[in-house]
C-alpha cells in the first residue's frame, strides 16, 4: 500500500542507518514492523505480569527457550 508521509530527512537518513537499508521505502518499513512487534510484546508481557494470561511455561523453562532461540 502507498502512502505519503512527510519524515525529517536526518529522521529518514539515522533510520536507513540503523536498518541497514539503503532505499528508504524498505527502511520504514522495517522499522514499522520492528515497532509493531515491539508493542505486541510489550501488550504481552504487561498482562503476563498483571496475571491475564495462563501461559503454560514455568520461568526457567521460558530462559532455557529463549537461550536455545538466540543461539
Amino acid at each position: 500500500m502507498r502512502i505519503t508521509v512527510d519524515i525529517d530527512e536526518s529522521d529518514l537518513d539515522q533510520l536507513r542507518k540503523i536498518t541497514g537499508e539503503k532505499k528508504k521505502s524498505p527502511a520504514v518499513s522495517r522499522a514499522l514492523s520492528a515497532f509493531l512487534h515491539q508493542h505486541a510484546r510489550d501488550q504481552f508481557v504487561g498482562r503476563a505480569l498483571a496475571g491475564g494470561t495462563d501461559y503454560p511455561l514455568t520461568n526457567d523453562e521460558l530462559e532455557r527457550r529463549d537461550w536455545y532461540e538466540a543461539r
